[in-house]
């Protein structure tokens, strides 16, 4: 099995990592967790997902990609700039809402319906807020971060916060979890209760 054969990649892909060089955009994704995160939410027929950290709209793609015509996915992130160019190319996906706006206030203040599987690619939800946004998945929904091994621009210090999530969530006994050493580096944890 050759893993970096990737097929069957989201058609905006190529214009996604264009426009990335355009404006100097270094941290998108990478397609392996484009192709596990589009797997996990194929599961999920009717699904209601969340994603924090939009960036430039890399994972959102496969993500879309993956999403049935009854699934929802609200996206955040709170760089303006980034938010708009991700909807000049998903904004008139009436499954799409995309937000930008303090991750951590969204889910502080968050009182809608739980979720089906949530990818953390941002600080909140990751490093802060965990255990509210723990709370806002179903059961037998996903938890998804990625970034996990030690990355080049991670400052002084970071290994600390990571070491720290991933012994929580391994205390954790109403998720059952995976660590990856795969792609950046990925924890997925499903809700058992």
């Amino acid at each position: 099995m050759n893993d970096s054969n990737i097929q069957d990649i989201p058609n905006i892909q190529s214009e996604i990592e264009r426009k990335s060089k355009e404006i100097g955009f270094t941290m998108p994704s990478d397609l392996y967790i484009g192709t596990l995160l589009k797997t996990l939410v194929s599961s999920k027929v009717s699904g209601r997902f969340l994603e924090l950290g939009t960036g430039i709209g890399l994972s959102l793609s496969w993500m879309i990609d993956g999403m049935c015509n009854d699934s929802t996915i609200t996206t955040l992130d709170n760089d303006a700039q980034l938010t708009e160019i991700a909807k000049s190319y998903f904004g008139h996906d009436k499954r799409v809402a995309i937000v930008c706006g303090d991750a951590e206030e969204w889910i502080l203040d968050y009182t809608g319906e739980k979720f089906d599987l949530v990818f953390a690619d941002a600080w909140p939800g990751k490093y802060s807020q965990i255990d509210e946004l723990l709370e806002l998945i179903n059961v037998g929904g996903f938890y998804v971060v990625d970034d996990m091994s030690e990355q080049p621009n991670w400052p002084d210090g970071h290994d600390k916060h990571v070491d720290e999530l991933v012994t929580y969530l391994e205390n954790r006994d109403d998720y059952n979890l995976t660590k990856m050493n795969w792609s950046t580096g990925l924890i997925v944890a499903v809700r058992t209760y």
